[in-house]
């Protein structure tokens, strides 16, 4: 399998910390949708990352997808989800937060950097970044009150959060402080200790 994205994408670094927590062989190619857009639209027309070439050519989008598809097919049993129903509950709470958050990230960052200054919208953004500080207040609750949950480095939830929390730092610091998030500091700061993030780290020309 072919992983193909830039790592500084929270979406393709969360896939490929997942695959390497899951011990599911692959290779990881660093193209990028911005700087090297024909190279990727030669992989994948839509221009997606990440995008996961199966080893059949066949191409799968959306770091959700892609990571059901892996435990479903070629995981051996593993996973990085629990199996009680309500812990799955609420892994599934927090991993929606932290794709939330990494979504709304995005969007402010796009607007700030791809779109002119002149046609950028003021009240589009003021709700789009409530809608981000949202998301990470409800991230850093989840946290704060489950930390048996988070102190799993290989579940989904630990590095979904993680992984969002170390993109949106670096690209927006002053609109998410951090002082306001202490589990989530912790929780990145040991992490990104881990195996499994050193080996993929969040590297990329950005915007």
């Amino acid at each position: 399998m072919r992983l193909i994205g830039m790592l500084d994408s929270p979406y393709v670094r969360r896939v490929a910390i997942a695959l390497e927590s899951l011990h599911v062989p692959f290779k990881h190619e660093p193209v990028s949708v911005f700087s090297t857009f024909e190279q990727f639209q030669d992989v994948n027309p839509v221009v997606k990352a990440p995008t996961l070439v199966c080893d059949d050519g066949e191409i799968l989008m959306d770091s959700s997808l892609i990571l059901q598809f892996v435990e479903a097919t070629v995981a051996r049993g593993k996973s990085l989800w629990p199996a009680d129903p309500m812990e799955l509950q609420r892994e599934f709470r927090a991993v929606g937060l932290a794709l939330a958050a990494c979504e709304k990230s995005v969007q402010i960052i796009y607007e700030r950097n791809l779109r002119p200054k002149e046609a950028q919208h003021e009240p589009w953004v003021t709700r789009v970044t409530g809608q981000l500080l949202a998301a990470y207040a409800g991230l850093e609750r989840e946290v704060q009150r489950r930390p048996a949950a988070f102190s799993v480095s290989h579940g989904q939830a630990a590095i979904s959060a993680a992984v969002a929390w170390q993109f949106t730092q670096s690209m927006l610091t002053a609109v998410v402080p951090a002082s306001n998030h202490p589990g989530l500091v912790k929780l990145s700061e040991r992490l990104e200790q881990t195996v499994e993030f050193q080996k993929y780290p969040p590297v990329g020309p950005g915007v």
